[in-house]
């Protein structure tokens, strides 16, 4: 079963954060079709937020077809988000391999976190030299 972990200080909605890292576990094969989701109560009484935030989180998902409400049983995943996952396999380990050489070079979690993120966003001057006449 997911754990979820609430970053307070990410600016980002804290439905957001559970309808993300939702997905994430979707994508990953963490949570495959059939499984059940926390009960409102049980993220609750875990990370000490409003029941309404799970119930939004949760409505979000449904809304998107990832999961549905069984009355007086839960919400269940309906399907995954991961498709692959041979390729996703050894995409993992090369990632894992590429993550311990930038640990082994000092980078700590924000840094490879931002690191990451301008290379996915395509902002990184590096990867957009070149791309212009000179």
């Amino acid at each position: 079963m997911i754990e979820y972990r609430i970053d307070r200080r990410s600016g980002v909605a804290t439905y957001l954060q559970i309808v993300q890292q939702t997905k994430q576990a979707l994508r990953l094969g963490l949570l495959e079709p059939g499984d059940r989701l926390p009960t409102a109560r049980e993220v609750v009484e875990a990370l000490a937020i409003n029941p309404n935030t799970v119930l939004k989180a949760y409505r979000e998902l449904e809304r998107e077809g990832l999961v549905e409400g069984r009355r007086g049983l839960g919400t269940f995943v309906r399907r995954t988000l991961g498709e692959g996952r041979a390729a996703d396999a050894a995409l993992r380990t090369e990632l894992a391999q590429w993550l311990a050489r930038a640990r082994q070079a000092g980078l700590e979690q924000d840094d490879i976190t931002a690191l990451f993120t301008s290379v996915l966003s395509g902002s990184d001057s590096e990867s957009n030299r070149g791309t212009k006449d000179d």
